[in-house]
């Protein structure tokens, strides 16, 4: 077993024996941390353990995705309050210039919104494809995002 296999099963006991400075923000193959494997799987704890271990959340995959980013493409409402609760950026941009938030509007995440609102993302920080959040909540024919969205920018 490895950091990665520890992360993915939610097995503290195993995880905890390679929480050191070289191995919690190593990479694997796919260019994922151990934290971003343990938010893919919503496994709190993991995610708790790696991240008072000092797991970087800002370390993006091969795809410039981060552990946010997944959380709210999966919708992990309460992995992402703990990300976000030990300083994750809210407006980090992957490879195409996405945000969370844009995940979050793109995939009906809708109770993801207002936090990451409240947490300082932008709903017209466009991508490279010169979209914002508003955007692809409408292209998506998510009407409670783009409300949400929208009246956001209102304020």
């Amino acid at each position: 077993m490895d950091i990665f296999e520890a992360a993915r099963t939610n097995n503290i006991a195993a995880l905890e024996g390679f929480l050191t400075p070289e191995q919690i923000n190593a990479k694997d193959s796919r260019g994922s941390t151990a934290l971003i494997i343990a938010t893919y799987y919503n496994h709190a704890a993991a995610v708790s353990a790696l991240l008072d271990a000092g797991a970087n959340t800002e370390i993006q995959d091969t795809m410039g995705n981060t552990a946010l980013m997944g959380v709210c493409f999966k919708g992990y409402t309460g992995i992402a309050k703990i990300l976000l609760e030990h300083g994750a950026a809210v407006d980090a941009e992957n490879g195409n210039g996405a945000t969370a938030l844009t995940f979050a509007a793109t995939f009906g995440r809708n109770e993801l919104i207002p936090l990451l609102l409240k947490h300082g993302a932008s709903p017209l920080k466009k991508d490279k494809f010169g979209r914002n959040p508003i955007d692809y909540a409408q292209l998506q024919e998510n009407p409670a995002g783009y409300e949400t969205l929208v009246a956001a920018t209102r304020q």
